[in-house]
């Protein structure tokens, strides 16, 4: 039994308050290999799954290494099964011990993610009827990934008498039946044992060795040891050590590994034998080990309260793919099933860009940056299988390994043994655009410039030069088409249209333009280079413009919704609800042919695409788009990546408890085996979802220019949730509760973060800039810079006054200064000199200097029980309110001294929402300049903007000023204003 259930958290916490540990309590053998995956572990080198140290029938060991591939037939190339480490066997009065013998009376095994341990203790009556406890124990170092250990304490219950231990490793380690090792030479000296195999196809070589080391109880009789002999095992090398042990008395052996490949050294075998003879005990590297795990996990652990299940299963996720990630290595990356099992022959997917980077991009960037330059090392296999499908530039393989070549089946059996056609390397070209997205995000999340100048630049401007070779003009509808794709949805092959690749590619292609003019900026030898070397010529470059914006996407334009691909809408739909309950996948059920004809998604690719360019697209589209593909989706059992996006989505559109559902189905798919695959492997893509799940779903997190910033939507029942974020090279902490977040306790009914016409948006609190909308200072604001621009000789008009609306102050000084070179002393003095000018300005404003219909306006706030709070950049706030005469209507006052960051970060805004104990989402902001607006947006609240369309035209409401304007008219525009255009006062947006 694995305590991972919600049935299985009281009695667990007694065991695991801390809720670190997964632990099984009854050994289930049809279970095996669920639990081989779920007891997987890795140091970022490699990984090893659950498996028995002495073996169990039927049982699949798996020991993978990254980046060691043998050739093998359909598939091209795999990653192989190593010689295992582990065999470490025990023999009490000549009964071997084993689960499958005996009789087990006492069992668990327990997964410490916070330390990096696997440990198993059993209580065991052997078939001749004596009774013992073994403790086992091992670890991958996370401090030296070259370095592996066991440990096994056996303590006699009533047993006196030969204790046999052997240590060894079978060589002959199979890949599901391929074998793909060949010994080159092993032996054995003393205690320590090694083995120097290599590849038959790739010649890549490994070097192991091994020794094992016994300890006597300090607290009882020493065991008797009778001695050490070779004795005949699957190696003719297997030392084996025999002793006396007597009831009460425990001895503990010890196994220390060590493993190298020729991929690190040219002598594998030498470095293996020298690192073991350097290796401290097995003490001092548990320690190491643990230090390096507490170090990641400073970083990377995630806290939630009122949710133990929710809890426990992100930390597992988490756990799997930070050992897995590759520390010292760029020349590899992460497999579907990380390096625990064989399913997709640890090939490379688009999993590991989308899926499984953003969370290392925030929280371990080195780790990522590994991963995106395996990407540039495979550019050359990208352009052959461009130029081989008669191409441009670098087009991606659906699969890929050492080189970068296709590596994708074309053919592969079904269960009744017909070939079935593999399309996905061909044609699933998405990916080409999936790994340029992981590259700009990265960049942008890291300001990482020189490893964009080097790697990431050339990544991206190639794969935009394929893009332009693969699209093909439509004279009839005047507009570029991509034809006979594969989408995320496999479900549907050959399509053509295919509107999640085609908007990769508008946006692919916009960003490549956006990079080379930054590129020319602050790289021009690079850009030169790179210029020459990918061809790219002014023509080039206007080709990519008009692909990006004439690229064909059928779209509703009244109610967003994206056609799938060409011809999606004229499918048969089906009730999926019909076929319930079922075990398997639709197409399982239908077949492929059948399932394509179908409006039966495996993944909703429309909605990945709303997730991936969520800043592109409204509520509006969102909803409509949700409302016609979830339902149409396989959920349970289609695609393991959809669920924990669809919990995303769910909560931008507030459906915290629909995203709930789909949070688990992912969290819990390797835990609780939800998809009865697991033992398969980890599935690395979900475990990424179920991060991103967390921090942009549940948490809110929306990346903006400035910074992470958060706006939650907790489910129920988590009273807390606690994260860091990394960004830019400044740890963002975000420590997010229940109560303060205001949120009502049935999200079901709370308002959502934008207003449908069928919930309406509640509206509780009410956010003023002050300048331009309270009152006019600006002229104030005029004069003082005038006078001092006068001062200093620099020509300044109104016109050049207007071009600074809505900069802070040091802004508007650097603004008007222009290339003047001038020292911070001097910028320091200029900004109080003019500040000094303004107050004297400023003590003429009277209560008479409200501008029209603000007094009438605030005061229907207050009677309708409306919050209000002033949100400005200046520091001179205070002091403008009081004068005013207005300092009794406002609630908050967040000003220059609240916040560091000016607009358009958003932050004066997210202060005063949380002083006034509202979300985000219950808030609206009334602002003048689009700096103003552009916060309030990122802020995630509904913004109005005062003044003409071309400064605040973004705004959910534009209107020329509050003069004759009424709070219950104000609120009905921004309800039904959803985005789209509104006119009022004769202005359009």
């Amino acid at each position: 039994m694995l305590n991972v259930s919600a049935d299985n958290y009281q009695q667990k916490q007694l065991i695991d308050a801390s809720f670190w540990h997964i632990i099984e309590t009854e050994f289930e053998p049809k279970a095996l290999h669920h639990k081989e995956t779920v007891f997987t572990l890795g140091n970022g080198y490699l990984g090893t799954r659950g498996s028995f140290e002495e073996g169990y029938p039927e049982d699949c060991p798996a020991t993978l290494i990254h980046g060691v591939y043998d050739d093998t037939s359909i598939a091209y190339t795999e990653l192989v099964n190593c010689p295992s480490w582990l065999p470490l066997v025990v023999k009490v009065a000549g009964d071997r011990f084993s689960m499958d013998s005996g009789e087990i009376l006492k069992y668990e095994r327990r997964l410490d993610m916070r330390l990096g341990i696997v440990s198993r203790d059993v209580r065991w009556r052997s078939p001749n009827g004596h009774t013992l406890d073994f403790h086992f124990e091992r670890f991958a170092s996370l401090a030296d990934q070259h370095v592996l250990a066991i440990r096994c304490q056996i303590t006699s219950i009533d047993f006196a008498g030969d204790i046999e231990v052997e240590f060894q490793f079978n060589a002959e380690q199979d890949t599901q039946g391929v074998k793909h090792w060949q010994t080159l030479n092993q032996g054995s000296a003393d205690n320590t044992i090694w083995l120097h195999s290599q590849t038959l196809h790739s010649e890549i070589q490994l070097g192991m060795a091994a020794k094992l080391v016994v300890k006597e109880d300090k607290e009882n009789s020493s065991p008797t040891f009778v001695e050490t002999r070779l004795i005949a095992s699957l190696l003719p090398t297997s030392p084996s050590t025999c002793l006396q042990l007597q009831p009460k008395q425990t001895v503990t052996v010890e196994k220390i590994v060590t493993v190298f490949t020729s991929r690190e050294t040219e002598k594998p075998m030498e470095a293996a034998l020298q690192r073991l003879a350097d290796e401290p005990c097995y003490s001092t590297l548990l320690a190491a080990h643990i230090t390096a795990w507490d170090q990641v996990w400073q970083d990377n652990d995630i806290i939630i309260e009122g949710d133990s299940e929710a809890q426990l299963s992100i930390r597992y996720n988490l756990f799997q793919l930070l050992a897995v990630a590759p520390r010292h290595d760029d020349k590899v990356s992460i497999p579907p099933k990380t390096l625990s099992g064989f399913a997709y022959r640890g090939h490379i997917f688009w999993d590991t860009e989308i899926f499984i980077l953003p969370l290392l991009t925030l929280t371990q960037p080195a780790l990522a940056r590994n991963l995106l330059t395996y990407r540039y090392h495979s550019l050359p296999g990208a352009r052959r299988k461009a130029q081989e499908a008669g191409y441009k530039g670098a087009m991606y393989a659906w699969e890929s390994a050492t080189t970068g070549d296709e590596v994708t089946p074309r053919w592969v059996p079904d269960p009744n043994g017909n070939l079935v056609r593999i399309w996905c390397g061909d044609i699933e070209v998405h990916i080409t655009a999936d790994v340029a997205y992981a590259v700009w995000q990265y960049w942008q999340i890291t300001g990482d410039d020189e490893w964009m100048r080097d790697y990431g630049a050339e990544i991206i401007l190639d794969t935009a030069v394929f893009w332009e070779s693969r699209v093909e003009w439509n004279q009839q509808r005047q507009c570029y088409d991509i034809r006979d794709v594969i989408g995320p949805d496999e479900n549907h092959d050959r399509v053509d249209n295919n509107a999640f690749t085609n908007l990769m590619v508008q946006w692919h292609l916009q960003s490549a333009l956006e990079m080379w003019d930054w590129l020319k900026q602050a790289y021009p030898d690079t850009w030169a280079h790179l210029g020459q070397q990918l061809d790219l010529v002014s023509e080039r470059l206007q080709r990519w413009a008009d692909i990006r914006e004439h690229i064909f996407v059928n779209q509703d334009a009244q109610t967003g919704l994206i056609e799938q691909f060409e011809g999606f809408f004229g499918l048969e739909h089906v009730n999926l609800e019909d076929y319930e309950p079922r075990t398997k996948s639709m197409q399982g059920l239908l077949g492929i042919e059948a399932t394509s004809e179908k409006q039966i998604l495996k993944q909703p690719d429309v909605l990945m695409l709303l997730y991936l360019l969520r800043d592109r697209y409204d509520y509006k589209t969102l909803a409509s788009n949700w409302d016609y593909y979830n339902p149409r989706t396989d959920h349970t059992y289609g695609s393991s990546l959809g669920p924990a996006i669809n919990a995303i989505l769910a909560c931008d559109l507030n459906q915290t408890t629909e995203a709930y559902t789909h949070f688990q189905r992912a969290a819990l798919v390797d835990l609780e085996d939800v998809r009865r695959n697991a033992g398969e492997g980890v599935h690395a893509a979900s475990a990424g979802g179920v991060w991103q799940a967390v921090i942009f779903g549940f948490g809110g997190i929306r990346m903006t220019q400035f910074g992470p910033v958060a706006c939650p939507n907790l489910p129920p029942n988590w009273t807390r949730l606690k994260f860091r974020l990394q960004w830019r090279n400044e740890w963002y902490d975000f420590d997010l509760k229940a109560d303060e977040v205001a949120f009502q306790e049935d999200r079901e009914n709370s308002s959502p973060l934008f207003p449908t016409a069928d919930s309406p948006f509640q509206i509780q609190g009410v956010i003023f800039d002050l300048d331009g909308v309270l009152t006019d200072t600006s002229e104030f604001h005029y004069l003082g810079w005038k006078r001092l621009a006068d001062e200093e000789g620099i020509p300044f008009d109104r016109e050049a006054n207007e071009a600074m609306r809505g900069l802070p102050r040091r802004e508007s000084l650097l603004h008007i200064l222009g290339d003047r070179p001038t020292t911070e002393e001097q910028i320091q003095e200029m900004m109080e000199r003019k500040n000094r000018y303004y107050l004297e300005f400023m003590h003429t404003i009277k209560p008479d200097n409200l501008l029209p219909g603000v007094a009438n306006l605030l005061q229907e706030l207050r009677d309708a029980g409306v919050k209000v709070a002033l949100g400005s950049s200046s520091k001179n706030a205070q002091t403008v309110i009081d004068r005013l005469g207005i300092a009794d209507k406002l609630d908050v006052v967040a000003d220059g001294y609240s916040v560091s960051q000016p607009k358009p970060a958003p932050d004066v805004f997210l202060f005063a929402a949380e002083k006034l104990g509202l979300s985000p989402s219950e808030c609206v902001v009334v602002e003048d300049a689009s700096a103003g607006v552009e916060g309030a947006l990122v802020a995630g609240m509904r913004a109005v903007g005062l003044g003409p369309v071309e400064r605040v035209g973004k705004a959910h409401v534009v209107l020329p000023s509050l003069e004759n304007v009424c709070w219950q008219d104000l609120q009905q525009q921004i309800v039904t204003s959803d985005n789209q255009a509104v006119l009022v006062g004769g202005m359009a947006r």
